[in-house]
This record gives C-alpha cells, sequence and structure tokens, in this order.
C-alpha cells in the first residue's frame, strides 16, 4: 500500500467492534498496520476469536458499554499506559428494536431513553473520555457509525431516527470544536447485511436493494471500506457525513 494506506504505528479503538460493522472495520485497520483495541459489551469470546485472527500486531480486547461512561475512562488509563496516544476512534456500537413507527405505546419512554443513551450519549462518553489521548495523536480521526435513518427518517423505530439524527449532529458540532488535532465524521449506511435489527432476514435486504439505484445488499466490509478511507484519504474532510447505502436514500 501507499504510505497514505499505511496505518502502522497507529492506535485504533473499535466499539462494538466483536461483531457486524465494528468486526469488518477491525479486519480492515489492522489489515492496513493498525494497532487495534477491539470493544466489546457481552461478547469476550467472539471478541477474542477476532483477536486471533488478526495480522500481528499489539491488538487487545476491552469491555465498553455504552451505558457505562466509567469504562472509557478505564479504557483511557490503558491507553495511557501503552503511550498516551490514539489515532482513530471507530463508534461502531449502538442498539435498537424494531418498531412500526405508528406504534408508540410499544416504543415506551424507557425504551426511547435506552436507545438514546446507547446511540448517542455512548458515543459522546467514549469522545469525552478520550478527548486527551486523541488530541495527543495530533493527527487523530474520530467515525461515529451512524445510518441514513438520520436524514430519512425511515428506520427501525421513531427513537432509532432520532438518536442518529442526533449523532450526526454531534459529528458537525465537535469537527468544528476539536479540529486541527481532531477530525469527527460520521458514516451512514442503509440497510446493513448484519443481525443488527432482528428479524430482517438476507431475503428482505435482496428485495429492498432492487429499489436501490445500484441494487446492491451492502456488506459489513463496504461500510468498513468507507471506515478506512476516513482514516487514510480524507484527510481534509470532518464534520460531514459520508453515505454508504447504495443509493437508497434517492
Amino acid at each position: 500500500m501507499s504510505d497514505i494506506e499505511t496505518l502502522g504505528g497507529r492506535l485504533a479503538v473499535v466499539t462494538g467492534g466483536s461483531n457486524g460493522i465494528g468486526a469488518a472495520a477491525v479486519k480492515r485497520l489492522a489489515a492496513a498496520g493498525a494497532d487495534v483495541i477491539v470493544g466489546y459489551h457481552n461478547s469476550e469470546d467472539r471478541a477474542q476469536a477476532l483477536l486471533r485472527g488478526l495480522p500481528t500486531g499489539r491488538h487487545e480486547v476491552a469491555r465498553l458499554a455504552l451505558e457505562e461512561p466509567a469504562s472509557f475512562k478505564a479504557l483511557a488509563a490503558r491507553i495511557d499506559r501503552r503511550g498516551g496516544k490514539l489515532d482513530i476512534l471507530v463508534n461502531s456500537a449502538g442498539f435498537t428494536r424494531a418498531i412500526p413507527h405508528h406504534d408508540l405505546e410499544t416504543l415506551t419512554d424507557e425504551l426511547f431513553e435506552q436507545i438514546l443513551i446507547a446511540n448517542v450519549r455512548g458515543p459522546y462518553s467514549a469522545i469525552r473520555a478520550l478527548r486527551p489521548q486523541l488530541r495527543a495523536s495530533g493527527d487523530a480521526v474520530v467515525i461515529n457509525v451512524s445510518s441514513i435513518s438520520g436524514f430519512t427518517a425511515s428506520g427501525s423505530s421513531v427513537a432509532y431516527c432520532a438518536s442518529k439524527a442526533a449523532l450526526d449532529n454531534i459529528s458537525m458540532s465537535l469537527g468544528r470544536a476539536l479540529g486541527p488535532e481532531i477530525r469527527v465524521l460520521s458514516v451512514s449506511p442503509g440497510a446493513v447485511a448484519t443481525d443488527f435489527v432482528p428479524g430482517r432476514d438476507r431475503a428482505a435486504l435482496e428485495a429492498g436493494a432492487l429499489s436501490t439505484p445500484l441494487k446492491r445488499v451492502i456488506e459489513p466490509d463496504d461500510v468498513a471500506a468507507a471506515i478506512l478511507a476516513c482514516a487514510t484519504h480524507l484527510k481534509v474532510s470532518t464534520g460531514t457525513t459520508i453515505v454508504v447505502d447504495g443509493g437508497r436514500h434517492l
């Protein structure tokens, strides 16, 4: 790879790194030479299995809970023991529940709050706790995995759509506030071939893809490729959104 594509000597953290888009991002970043801390919530075995398949490097796993800001403070201390510098933060962890938008009874106040905590406060907590380590890099990037639901208002639930709109707004605000040392970007996929939304199978994804301009099911690695590009090539981009949806939003 060319120099601009090589991440040798750089440290990346991926929340939600044991599965789906997060795991694909871990593989992409490690293949480009980065050392990766794989964040997981409950699936330590899956995170460890992923770790064993990565190229040689100073990789490790860390339990990161979106609803527990203290877990990110503990991660900051671990990074300090590694030299105190973080180059790439990928906020891929999140939570949703498939609820028709008209069903306000099922989307309770409590569930709405849980989704907002996971998808909005969680990434913010990570950025807030790791800001000193990101600033120490001098050329860091935060990549928030969002969704086209944030601007189409069409997705698994009203709360999920609202949470992703808020996350995109945070990317804009912090892109302005944290430069020049830290860039902040959103990567916004459409429906992706993962188990993130319960009940959405491959057949449904393929049927939905037929109505898009590119007629392709979006795979986790498609999103991971965009995440990698944010770290390697989009050096003068911040506070903006990279859409990865095959044209679904058009």
